[in-house]
């Protein structure tokens, strides 16, 4: 009798565990950011997206993807310079350098040229757009402050064509020969 208590208690343990994990799990993918937090990692973004395309203007060989750098570059200077405004008006100071995950990218970036440079930085365009149009779909409906609300908004549409231009851009470089080590093209 003893031993089927236990045994009971062992079965319901492990089959309970697994949904307390996977709620814990949702919670952390999930978890929205702060008015505060959105602005400092949309300044972040902007800024990288910028120090990328202006290296990719001198390392891409393909035209369509200096085509692409460039105007990430102008497209994310506007939107940096309208964050600006937001931050003054919320009273948040803006980093002065963009994040050591995009610094590690930027110099990884340096080292490589030709199609090799391609495709790592339109694999990392479609990556980096593809979670920014997330963040800024969910801020733009659930951000405290009026002016943050309206700059996601407002923004949005570019970042959506954006990663549209991305993604195309990335299947133009890497073509049907997909990238090293890949069974199949990505984007």
């Amino acid at each position: 009798m003893k031993s089927a208590v236990v045994a009971s208690v062992v079965v319901l343990a492990m089959s309970v565990t697994p949904v307390f994990a996977r709620g814990r799990k949702q919670n952390t993918t999930t978890k929205q950011m702060s008015d505060q937090e959105f602005v400092m990692s949309a300044a972040h973004g902007n800024m990288a997206e910028i120090e990328l395309g202006k290296l990719a203007e001198t390392r891409a060989s393909s035209d369509q993807v200096k085509t692409f750098a460039k105007r990430m570059v102008d497209d994310h200077q506007k939107a940096l310079d309208g964050l600006k405004a937001v931050a003054k008006n919320e009273k948040i100071t803006l980093p002065s350098a963009i994040d050591a995950k995009d610094q590690a990218l930027k110099d990884r970036l340096q080292k490589l040229s030709g199609t090799v440079f391609d495709r790592e930085y339109m694999s990392a365009m479609v990556r980096d757009h593809r979670q920014d149009v997330a963040e800024f779909r969910a801020e733009s409906t659930t951000a405290q402050f009026a002016d943050v609300k309206q700059y996601a908004s407002s923004t949005l549409p570019t970042l959506e064509d954006h990663l549209k231009l991305a993604r195309s851009t990335d299947k133009a470089v890497v073509g049907t020969s997909g990238r090293p080590g890949s069974k199949k093209p990505v984007g």
